[in-house]
């Protein structure tokens, strides 16, 4: 069977998609113990850990740790899902190709933090989220899925981020089958499906 490890720092929603999804989900690693997603996991019977970011004088150091518990559940895939720290270069090349993540704007538009608010400062009228795999570059790599909605006129930042994360749930866990399914090629960086299967989703 199949495997992933899905890293958390709060409540893991996009988490909890995956699971409810029925993905096999073998282990929730957070940088927080007092992650909310710890809980769920752990009461759908799922392994967890923490390895707290603090307890570590250097991003190399803690990724290094992180790494040795990841790999003790010898994954398939590993799974970002609101991981709030940027890793270092070694772990993203320990895990190259086998590494998602999902990020709130349709990439390459708006890196980074506070995406919702910046995409109604900059008055775009269409905003998501993207599925990447994840390189040394923050939010710059290769696009597996992304699904778009419409920015509304009345829309503020918590509006436009709650239609954007029902997006997530739907296009993270579809991300994650493919990549299981062996249905993800990467071709001069760019991601396509085999099969018939539809890249990008539109949300009314």
């Amino acid at each position: 069977m199949k495997r992933i490890v899905i890293l958390i720092s709060g409540r893991g929603s996009n988490m909890q998609a995956m699971v409810e999804a029925g993905l096999p989900v073998v282990a929730v690693i957070s940088n927080r113990a007092d992650a909310a997603g710890l809980a769920y996991a752990a009461g759908r019977g799922i392994a967890t850990a923490v390895v707290p970011h603090r307890d570590y004088t250097t991003r190399e150091a803690f990724d290094a740790a992180l790494a040795q518990a990841v790999d003790g559940y010898r994954p398939d895939l590993v799974v970002l899902a609101g991981f709030m720290r940027i890793l270092t270069d070694s772990f993203v090349r320990r895990y190259q190709g086998h590494l998602l993540n999902i990020h709130p704007s349709l990439l390459p538009a708006f890196p980074g933090l506070e995406t919702h608010a910046r995409a109604l400062a900059a008055g775009v009228k269409l905003h998501g989220c993207s599925v990447h795999f994840v390189t040394a570059e923050l939010d710059h790599g290769p696009i597996v899925i992304q699904a778009a909605v419409p920015v509304l006129p009345h829309d503020d930042e918590a509006k436009l981020a709650a239609r954007v994360l029902a997006q997530e749930h739907r296009i993270y866990p579809q991300a994650a089958r493919w990549f299981l399914d062996g249905k993800l090629v990467i071709e001069g960086g760019v991601v396509r499906v085999e099969g018939d299967h539809p890249q990008q989703l539109y949300a009314p």
